[in-house]
C-alpha cells in the first residue's frame, strides 16, 4: 500500500462531505455577486472582479475551503482509532501524510475548479459587454489553487501533529486568525508593529521591507503574487506595493513563499506524526 492508495481511499471517503463543498459554493456566489456588480458599470472591468475575489476569497473563503477539507484528515482517524488499522497495512506514516495531502488537495481543487467554471460562464451571461482576459483568468486560477494547496498542507500538518478533533480544529482556527486576519488585516499586525518599533528606535526602513513582512503569511504572499496576474498599470495593485522592487517582493518570490508554506509545515507535521505513540 502506497501514498497513492491512501489518497484514493481517502478521496472516495471525503468527496461527498457537504462541509467541503459549501465553502466552494460560497466562493462561486461571491463571483456571481462581483460580476453582477460590474454589469451596472459603463465600462466593466474584468480585473476588478478578480481583485475583489483575491481580497475577499483570499482572506476568508479559500482558507475555509482548505481547512474544512483537511483539518480532520489524520486527527479524526487518530481519535476514532481507525488510523491503527490503516498503519497495520504495509504503509508508512509518511505515506499516510502524503496520501491525505493528495486526497484533500484533489477535493479542494475539484470544488474550486467547478466554482471557477461557474464564474466564467456567469461573466459571459451577466456582463456580455465585459472583455474577458482568459490568460489573466488562467493565471489567477493557478495562483489561487497554489494558495489553497498551501492551506491544505498546513491543515494536514496540524492534523498529523494533533491527537484529537478538538485540538486539530483549535490549531487550524488559530492558524487562520494569526496568519490570515491578524497578520494581514487587523490594525495591530506585524507590519504595523514593525513600523512602530522602527520609528521609535529611529531605524531607517523601506516600504519593501514592510511589504516582505506582509508577504510572509500565505495570504500576504497570495495577494502580492497577483503581480504575476494583473497588468502593470492596474492601479489597485500598485497602491498596495512598495515603490522599489527588490527580489524579495517580486511576484516570483511570492511563489517561493507559498511553496515554503506547503513544504515546511508538512515536514514538521510528518515528523511529529512519526514520533507519536498511537497506542
Amino acid at each position: 500500500m502506497s501514498a497513492l492508495s491512501v489518497a484514493k481511499r481517502d478521496f472516495l471517503n471525503v468527496r461527498r462531505a457537504k462541509l467541503v463543498w459549501i465553502p466552494a459554493l460560497l466562493y462561486a456566489l461571491f463571483m456571481l455577486v462581483f460580476y453582477w456588480g460590474q454589469s451596472s458599470r459603463p465600462e466593466p472591468d474584468f480585473y476588478m472582479v478578480l481583485w475583489s475575489l483575491a481580497g475577499i476569497g483570499g482572506a476568508l473563503v479559500i482558507p475555509l475551503v482548505a481547512i474544512v477539507a483537511a483539518y480532520l484528515s489524520i486527527a479524526g482517524e487518530r481519535e476514532s482509532g481507525s488510523i491503527r488499522y490503516q498503519l497495520s497495512l504495509p504503509v508508512s506514516r509518511s505515506d499516510v501524510v502524503v496520501g491525505k495531502l493528495l486526497a484533500r488537495t484533489g477535493v479542494v481543487v475539484a470544488s474550486l475548479l467547478i466554482a471557477f467554471a461557474i464564474g466564467i460562464v456567469a461573466a459571459q451571461v451577466l456582463v456580455p459587454d465585459m472583455t474577458l482576459e482568459y490568460d489573466g483568468y488562467a493565471a489567477f486560477v493557478a495562483l489561487t489553487l497554489l494558495y489553497a494547496l498551501a492551506y491544505v498542507a498546513v491543515a494536514v500538518a496540524i492534523s498529523a501533529a494533533t491527537a484529537s478533533r478538538s485540538r486539530a480544529m483549535s490549531g487550524a482556527i488559530g492558524f487562520f486568525f494569526v496568519f490570515n486576519l491578524g497578520w494581514n488585516f487587523l490594525p495591530v499586525s506585524p507590519v504595523q508593529m514593525a513600523r512602530f518599533v522602527f520609528e521609535e528606535l529611529g531605524v531607517d526602513y523601506s516600504d519593501a521591507l514592510l511589504d516582505l513582512i506582509f508577504s510572509l503569511s500565505p495570504t500576504g504572499a497570495y495577494l502580492n503574487g497577483m503581480k504575476l496576474v494583473f497588468p502593470d498599470d492596474f492601479t489597485a495593485l500598485q497602491a498596495t506595493t512598495a515603490g522599489s522592487n527588490p527580489f524579495y517582493i517580486q511576484g516570483w518570490f511570492m511563489l517561493v513563499i507559498l511553496a515554503g508554506w506547503i513544504v515546511v509545515p508538512l515536514l514538521l507535521g510528518a515528523w511529529q506524526f512519526r514520533r507519536t505513540d498511537l497506542g
